[in-house]
């Protein structure tokens, strides 16, 4: 199965052209689409020189992912945050893995690099926790077969939650893929705020997402 990569970015020239090398390294040629989010950097210039296509988009994942979806070539989508590393011959994992028609969709393992050890006990709950309720997050790096993606009217419009929102439409049709090769994501998030402030926060919000507060009010909370 043919894959196309969508990466959205803001502002990421530190890191563009490493994650941008480690992709084109990765089995099948897949496409590799960068989305631009408005970075004031040479981000989108960085890109070009690797990516199949760099385009524009309005500033927010959902949206720039949406952009990137819509202009993919290949049969199956895989959406992968700038500060997030592939395996090695991840493609080939996610193509045998859909292959056999059971699953639509799915997710990897992660792993958070940075400095503080509890890190590794937050990926070992995210890892436990998507496997458990079906849930994937961004940092997962999700991948869905076009049709599904489509069906499911793609990633909601949302500032914030846009990847729980698409897990949870996504395993109403099928259950999700959970390999265990595992992304590595950057811990940035984590250290700029503090791991356990973080996770907290992190709790917090899906929790009051789950009891219906609007993605738009989280979002402000999340900032």
């Amino acid at each position: 199965m043919s894959i196309s990569i969508i990466i959205p970015v803001l502002n990421e020239a530190a890191s563009i052209r490493r994650v941008l090398d480690r992709v084109r390294s990765q089995p099948g040629n897949p496409e590799v689409i960068v989305v631009d989010g408005g970075s004031v950097d040479n981000t989108p210039a960085l890109s070009m020189a690797t990516a199949d296509k760099v385009l524009s988009a309005p500033r927010g994942r959902a949206n720039q992912m949406n952009a990137g979806a819509a202009v993919a070539s290949h049969e199956v989508l895989l959406f992968l945050h700038a500060d997030t590393f592939l395996p090695d011959d991840a493609t080939s994992m996610v193509a045998q893995g859909l292959a056999c028609g059971r699953y639509r969709w799915g997710r990897f393992d992660v792993h958070i690099d940075g400095r503080p050890r509890t890190l590794r006990i937050v990926a070992l709950l995210m890892n436990w926790r998507s496997r458990l309720t079906g849930i994937a997050t961004g940092d997962q790096a999700i991948f869905v077969t076009k049709t599904e993606f489509v069906s499911v009217g793609g990633f909601p419009a949302q500032p914030l939650m846009e990847d729980i929102e698409l897990s949870s439409r996504l395993k109403r049709n099928s259950a999700p893929l959970c390999l265990r090769a595992r992304v590595s994501t950057s811990g940035r998030r984590w250290e700029a705020g503090g791991v356990w402030r973080t996770i907290l926060l992190m709790w917090a919000l899906r929790l009051r997402y789950w009891l219906g507060a609007p993605a738009e009010q989280l979002a402000k909370a999340y900032r």
